[in-house]
């Protein structure tokens, strides 16, 4: 996963500097076991109309070519090489070469997608991993706002007071937040926070969806949101 390091945000302007990325071992092309957890939820949110979606963080390229064998036309970036390469591999729906390697600390897409009009954004299981979210908000928000606004769905695991107070009781806080998970998550994201950081972006219109589990032991959130 990647980590961000050494930002400036000034107001509506993010300045994007030194970055350091491991990389996070993508061995094939198999799904994350939130990739079919999520997937549903996010579907609902896509357009169709056909216009282009980018998936940053897509790792693997699992969900964007999936997307793509069902007639969605996806393109994908990652910092992972390794990612990138196994999601180039697997042409989903013949998606060839939709993949491009970038680390989001540039502020800057890749030349090949550059001019493309993203309506539609995602990013699964990548905010948690951030040192500096507001700035990679802030990224995606400019990508929106160059093809004229669209939506933004994020998805990071859900916190809140029940679901952290039973993780207490069950005696399972070490697990659940471990230290010893080299590259693990370092942000632990509740409703309200997520939508804090989204609304002082310039965020609108958020729509929020718990997934997995029974409501407030949610295992996972959802949000979509406008520019």
């Amino acid at each position: 996963m990647p980590t961000f390091v050494c930002y400036c945000v000034f107001k509506s302007h993010y300045i994007m500097t030194t970055s350091s990325y491991n990389e996070f071992g993508w061995r094939d092309a198999q799904p994350m076991f939130y990739h079919k957890l999520l997937g549903k939820y996010i579907e609902r949110l896509l357009p169709t109309d056909g216009s282009p979606i980018l998936d940053v963080g897509c790792g693997n390229g699992y969900f964007a070519n999936y997307l793509a064998g069902k007639g969605y036309c996806v393109y994908g970036i990652d910092a992972s090489e390794q990612g990138i390469a196994i999601a180039n591999r697997m042409k989903g729906g013949g998606n060839s070469n939709r993949f491009f390697v970038c680390d989001v600390t540039s502020g800057k897409l890749p030349p090949e997608l550059r001019g493309i009009p993203f309506k539609t954004v995602i990013s699964m299981e990548v905010i948690e991993h951030l040192y500096q979210p507001r700035a990679f908000v802030l990224f995606i928000r400019s990508i929106l706002e160059a093809s004229g606004g669209g939506q933004f769905i994020v998805t990071t695991p859900y916190h809140g007071y029940l679901k952290n107070l039973t993780i207490a009781l069950a005696n399972k806080m070490d697990y659940h937040l471990s230290a010893l998970w080299e590259g693990g998550h370092i942000k632990f994201w509740s409703r309200r926070t997520l939508a804090i950081l989204l609304r002082d972006a310039g965020y609108h219109h958020l729509v929020f969806t718990g997934a997995g589990r029974i409501p407030y032991l949610w295992r996972h959130m959802v949000f979509s949101a406008r520019v």
